[in-house]
């Protein structure tokens, strides 16, 4: 691929995975279980029910923001990790070249179009 289109993609993904740190810094904590990983913060409204209530069914939410931000987090990665190995842009499961406009789209894409469906 040329090396302007991989200099570009690059840029993207570092802003990306920036945003999503940042993202993931607000509502979560690095796992201490989990070098990579994540955990969800659990909020602190108060001791009535109604607040306890309300403190579940935003961790659950949380949860679940947590977890959708830490795969997205963990395939732009891989994607630069590929970047620096050369192996870039080649789908995972076929091996042939991933199309430029899909990679501009989503620079983290693992498969071709024929692929993914």
């Amino acid at each position: 691929m040329l090396k302007n289109f991989l200099a570009s993609i690059k840029e993207d993904l570092l802003k990306q995975r920036q945003e999503l740190k940042k993202q993931l810094e607000e509502i979560a904590n690095k796992s201490a279980r989990n070098q990579n990983g994540y955990e969800a913060k659990f909020p602190e409204y108060g001791d009535s029910e109604d607040e306890n209530a309300d403190e579940v069914a935003t961790f659950i939410d949380t949860l679940s923001l947590e977890d959708n931000l830490e795969t997205s987090l963990n395939n732009i990665e891989a994607a630069l990790k590929k970047l620096e190995k050369g192996k870039y842009g080649l789908c995972e499961k076929c091996g042939q070249p991933i199309n430029p406009k899909r990679l501009q789209a989503l620079p983290q894409a693992k498969h071709c179009l024929d692929c993914h469906k």
